[in-house]
């Protein structure tokens, strides 16, 4: 049972990791290479798309990583899963603080209502992004590190 749930929580926190890591340097690049107006429709689109799936697959990840954490506590590897599983709550504590904030506000975004500085809340948001992606690969790292211990 504690090698299903090892498998499952590498693969999906693996998988957050390979969306957040596409969003940043595939997505979000070719989106900057359209006109202005095709970029910011697609950044709101791929917000709301990604907006309402990221919470449960966030959550989901460290409910996971917890749970490992439970089932093996006192086993060698313990303290790799107890910190890839920080470094998720840390994770979900910069989506909420901010990222979703100006996630939410652009969302909703059109070519007629955007802000002036749409632009850079957009790069705002990839700032904050990339240091979250950075958190994503530490926390998978060490969760796939503690599978082999």
């Amino acid at each position: 049972m504690l090698d299903a749930l090892k498998v499952v929580t590498i693969v999906i926190v693996g998988m957050l990791v390979g969306v957040e890591f596409s969003v940043a340097f595939v997505i979000n690049r070719i989106l900057g290479a359209l006109p202005e107006d095709s970029n910011q429709l697609g950044r709101a689109h791929g917000g709301r798309m990604l907006g309402a799936l990221m919470p449960f697959w966030y959550i989901g990840s460290l409910v996971l990583a917890a749970a490992w954490a439970v089932a093996r506590w006192q086993h060698p590897g313990t303290g790799l899963v107890v910190t890839g599983a920080g470094l998720l709550v840390l994770s979900v504590v910069m989506s909420v603080l901010l990222l979703v904030p100006i996630n939410n506000r652009s969302k909703t975004w059109t070519p007629e209502n955007r802000p002036a500085d749409w632009k850079e809340q957009s790069d705002r948001w990839d700032r904050y992004h990339y240091a979250r992606v950075a958190v994503l690969i530490a926390a998978f790292t060490l969760l796939a590190a503690a599978a082999l211990a």
